[in-house]
């Protein structure tokens, strides 16, 4: 494998391309905002069981020839149960939301036949959304409050100013992907959001420790240089571990199902985002924040007689 790859030659570039995705991304959120799920804006969730094996794709038809849009539907413990959220429908009223299930249920029977059974009908209320939305937000906020404090004290302050702006670039460009598609937003992804800060900082733990290492042990050489060689260092330990994560979430994007997808594609876009920023993100702020050898020194005890390395 190349060792001595110049990833430091790009990295104006990189600057632009994530300045690009980000503002891409902010305006998206702002105008498109996200499509939010069940489990944040409510709705009712639908429980059948039939007597023969039933594909959910043909229960979708049916819900869509009845006039209900924005449904979900996929087995449920079983290829003859299926569970189905619909949201709020525009035009429903209180009184239609009460009775949702047997109305789903009726049209169900119209095609499949008496043999379907309704399990359970649940309405969840937009109260519920709402609080998830808060505590989801607050979480996110925190994660990335306890990173700043984490890598401030096992680095150095400018390590975490670093790691979490890579962070906040790798979750915002995550969110970007998932409002300019008007993919659906649920708890599932909210998961994938907290699994990918996870992810990223682990890569950016990994590439900052071997920096360290390097401004301490190599003197008399650019900051650049050091980065640089510090990232060729690390460099068989990202790839490898990128693309073993990335085989497990394609697999998981392929046979788990739709009620996994969301999770699997915002991991899927986290870890390439997270591998991305763990090499030039997380880098350029540390450039940019002047990172020295002095910030890595040692400090040494007054009146001790260790010999400093740096002034050796």
């Amino acid at each position: 494998m190349l060792k001595n790859i110049d990833f430091m030659a790009g990295r104006k570039i990189a600057a632009i391309l994530s300045g690009f995705f980000l503002s891409a991304s902010i305006i998206s959120l702002t105008f498109n905002q996200l499509d939010w799920g069940l489990d944040f804006t409510g709705g009712t969730l639908v429980e059948v069981s039939f007597e023969q094996t039933v594909s959910p794709e043909r229960v979708r038809d049916v819900l869509n020839n009845d006039g209900f849009s924005g449904h979900v539907v996929q087995y449920f413990g079983s290829e003859k149960e299926i569970l189905i959220r619909i949201p709020p429908q525009l035009e429903s009223s209180g009184e239609r939301r009460a009775k949702l299930g047997d109305q789903v249920i009726l049209g169900l029977r119209t095609v499949f036949g008496e043999s379907v059974a309704l399990r359970r009908s649940e309405f969840v209320g937009p109260a519920v959304g709402n609080e998830l939305t808060n505590q989801g937000g607050i979480g996110l906020l925190t994660a990335l409050g306890i990173v700043l404090l984490y890598v401030a004290f096992r680095f150095q302050l400018k390590f975490a100013l670093a790691a979490v702006a890579a962070l906040f670039h790798d979750v915002i460009i995550t969110l970007g992907f998932f409002s300019l598609f008007q993919w659906d937003f649920d708890l599932t992804v909210l998961a994938a959001l907290l699994a990918v800060i996870g992810y990223s900082l682990n890569d950016s733990i990994v590439v900052s420790d071997r920096i360290r290492e390097n401004f301490r042990l190599i003197r008399k050489t650019k900051p650049v240089s050091i980065i640089n060689t510090s990232l060729n260092q690390t460099l068989g330990r990202t790839v490898v571990t990128s693309f073993t994560t990335l085989l497990v979430l394609f697999t998981l994007l392929m046979l788990g199902g739709e009620l996994i997808s969301g999770f699997a594609i915002g991991l899927i876009i986290g870890v390439v985002v997270g591998t991305y920023s763990s090499i030039y993100v997380a880098t350029n702020i540390l450039l940019l924040l002047n990172l020295t050898q002095e910030d890595m020194m040692v400090p040494v005890k007054e009146g001790s007689d260790q010999v400093d390395q740096f002034n050796s």
